[in-house]
């Protein structure tokens, strides 16, 4: 059996905690993301570092690797995300087939240690981004292409449920 891709909307994590991991997104102040984004970082490496890093759970469940990859990938995309908000009236996000990356960009057959590094830059390079935030322009908005609207604000408080998240998916 392969990975069904996740057709999920995930914007109620703005509402409410998530039942799988425990995370609240809504009751998470935007300016402790950085901080929670570095922790989230810095518990990657161990997992990477599992001798069974490679290995799905079972046939519809990435493996740690998988995860650890695509959480990379959340960190740049969200980045860019915000930065589109912060130079432009309301932009419109591309839609982004996480799935699809993940079977382009061969996340099961990459470097454990390139992945580990890579995330923890991506990581601080978020952080930073939302450090830099403006007091003025948390409030800005950008909309996804199913016409979602998000603020500076709440996406970064959606943004941080993903890698909090996967995480929890991998025990980590």
């Amino acid at each position: 059996m392969a990975i069904v891709p996740d057709t999920k909307n995930w914007t109620w994590v703005l509402e409410k905690e998530c039942p799988e991991c425990g995370f609240d997104s809504s009751a998470t102040s935007a300016r402790d993301v950085p901080r929670l984004v570095r922790e989230n970082a810095a518990a990657w490496p161990a997992v990477l570092e599992r001798d069974d890093v490679r290995e799905r759970p079972d046939d519809g469940t990435w493996s740690a690797l998988e995860y650890a990859a695509h959480v990379r990938d959340v960190f740049r995309v969200f980045d860019g995300r915000l930065a589109l908000m912060l130079a432009e009236h309301e932009p419109e996000f591309a839609n982004w087939d996480q799935d699809a990356t993940a079977v382009e960009e061969r996340y099961g057959e990459q470097d454990p240690a390139v992945v580990s590094r890579e995330l923890i830059e991506a990581a601080e390079v978020m952080a930073r981004a939302l450090e830099a935030v403006p007091d003025d322009a948390w409030e800005r908005r950008g909309l996804r292409s199913d016409g979602s609207a998000f603020t500076v604000e709440t996406l970064a408080q959606y943004f941080i449920h993903d890698p909090v998240h996967h995480l929890h998916d991998v025990r980590g």
